[in-house]
């Protein structure tokens, strides 16, 4: 996707670390105005390249006090003051924006987290239509605060204890907010933004997800030249999916897509997977069996991030390979691999500025993004790239890819490697894990409540307990379940079932599954965790 070719403004947030940046994204996208997130320290050439109308400094854990907290570039204010680009500051955005801009940040007397009212002061710019005197409630998280301000800039509301909690020079276009207006903590915060950028900034709301796809088309098109050939890498999962519709509408048979059993699938998931491929959705899908080869690589493998890094490898061999065997076919040998990356694999596997790496710390490598060798032969096309889950979904409909498919959960590209923790190979802990998984999914659609959890799977621990079945001592392995609900996967909170559907869930893995004599429950939100657990 190209930004400049997008049919609205192009609100561009710098992020510097909060765990609320996505959000950001997220709410302005849902006004149906195009937004990306790029680091925060990126250099100025990264941000007048893509011509923002409105440019957001983001959150972060960091004080402007420290050595090392990251800024934007040398340049950007007078660049955006010359451009006329609006420029707005959340929390630690604000306290940079005043400090570079000249003024003063402080560590306040009083810390302030969590709700609190604030006062609208001056019903002018960001409130502007407020009345002095409103109070609204919002999401606090900051230890400093702005003492002195710059030259031109004003007080426009105070948080109850009197701190500054909104700022603004109208003059040159540069406003601030102290508090966090995207997450739902803050319930009038949506307005807020809405106002900031439509009434305030003139913005033009035009993004549509049917101009995605028309413009997609026209890249991938601009991209492929009329007798190349393409490799789609189909997961069965929806990001896959919805990529290869895609090319395939826009390029048609010279698609050519691949299955890759690689021995860390889900119970009978090639062959239910193959049959939706063939009867649904009418995709040229070849099926490569290669468990033996990745389950080989994988043994004594224990780390996460060497088993994705194993994992990304194979796979391009066994694209290369089919590559190989196509150009026999049709005589030239494919330079393209589509592959279903999401915004969210980008994000994680680049993670924001501030630890004094120079990508910074990485959450995980997702095999579609961190763990790909170097040295791949084909070119990557990646359509989705900057979109969110459910984005791609929306898509998928336009696309006309069947409902069911469309609402499966999602399924890592490693597969079963990142729910076995240890070593797959060890044992019969992948045949477990697919039993009990298959247990727990079909109960949660039997229980008619499937479409409510955005993700729901087993894990299977390297860990043995005592038990007693048949009156006999056990000692077998321990196995934990994982639902969880979500909008994009960049948070979540646990799924609370009824502890009638747990008791008869544990019941069942218990007495259909053996090797497993205890069944625990993940409870963990993310963050503190991720969602998969490796």
């Amino acid at each position: 996707m190209d930004p400049q070719a997008v049919k609205s403004d192009l609100v561009l947030i710098l992020d510097f670390g909060s765990q609320y940046t996505h959000l950001i994204t997220r709410r302005i996208r849902a006004l149906s105005v195009f937004s990306l997130c790029i680091s925060g320290t990126s250099p100025l050439s990264s941000i007048t390249s893509l011509n923002p109308k409105v440019v957001i400094l983001s959150g972060g854990p960091h004080s402007v006090h420290s050595n090392d907290s990251p800024s934007f570039a040398e340049g950007f204010v007078d660049w955006a003051q010359s451009n006329g680009v609006f420029v707005l500051g959340i929390c630690y955005g604000l306290q940079l924006l005043v400090q570079r801009l000249g003024g003063e940040v402080r560590v306040g007397e009083k810390q302030e987290y969590g709700r609190m009212d604030i006062e609208v002061e001056k019903n002018c710019g960001i409130f502007g239509g407020k009345k002095v005197g409103d109070k609204q409630v919002v999401w606090m998280s900051h230890g400093d605060e702005a003492a002195r301000l710059p030259d031109g800039f004003e007080v426009v509301a105070r948080s109850q204890q009197r701190a500054v909690a909104a700022v603004e020079d109208r003059g040159r276009k540069f406003y601030g907010l102290q508090y966090h207006p995207e997450v739902t903590h803050s319930p009038e915060g949506m307005e807020t933004l809405r106002y900031f950028l439509f009434d305030v900034c003139g913005v033009n709301a035009g993004w549509k997800m049917e101009d995605v796809m028309d413009e997609e088309i026209e890249v991938i098109n601009n991209t492929v030249a009329p007798d190349d050939h393409v490799i789609c890498a189909l997961s069965g999962g929806v990001d896959s999916t919805v990529a290869a519709t895609l090319v395939h509408k826009a390029i048609g048979d010279r698609l050519h897509c691949v299955f890759v059993d690689n021995g860390l699938l889900r119970y009978k998931e090639r062959e239910r997977v193959m049959e939706t491929f063939e009867r649904d959705l009418h995709l040229p899908v070849t099926c490569v069996d290669a468990s033996e080869q990745f389950l080989s690589k994988l043994k004594g493998v224990v780390d996460p991030e060497m088993k994705r890094k194993v994992i990304g490898k194979e796979f391009i061999c066994i694209f290369d390979a089919f590559a190989h065997e196509l150009e026999q076919k049709v005589g030239k040998k494919p330079a393209f691999l589509v592959q279903g990356t999401l915004y969210p694999d980008v994000i994680e596997s680049c993670p924001p500025p501030g630890s004094g790496r120079t990508h910074s710390h990485t959450i995980k490598s997702h095999h579609n993004v961190g763990g790909l060798p170097k040295d791949m032969k084909l070119k990557l096309i990646e359509p989705l790239k900057l979109l969110f889950k459910d984005e791609v979904r929306q898509l998928g409909r336009i696309l006309k890819v069947p409902e069911p498919f469309l609402e499966r959960h999602p399924f890592p590209g490693p597969g079963l490697a990142v729910r076995v923790l240890g070593d797959v190979t060890e044992g019969n802990a992948l045949d477990i894990v697919r039993q009990v998984d298959e247990i727990f999914i079909q109960s949660i659609k039997d229980a008619g409540i499937y479409d409510s959890i955005w993700q729901a799977f087993a894990v299977f621990l390297p860990v043995k307990s005592v038990g007693v079945q048949g009156d006999q001592r056990t000692h077998s392995y321990v196995v934990t379940l994982r639902a969880v609900t979500s909008q994009d996967g960049m948070t979540a909170d646990w799924y609370c079932f009824e502890n009638s559907f747990l008791k008869e869930v544990s019941q069942k893995i218990c007495n259909n599954v053996r090797g497993v004599n205890r069944v625990t429950l993940d409870i963990t939100s993310k963050p503190p965790s991720t969602i998969e657990w490796e």
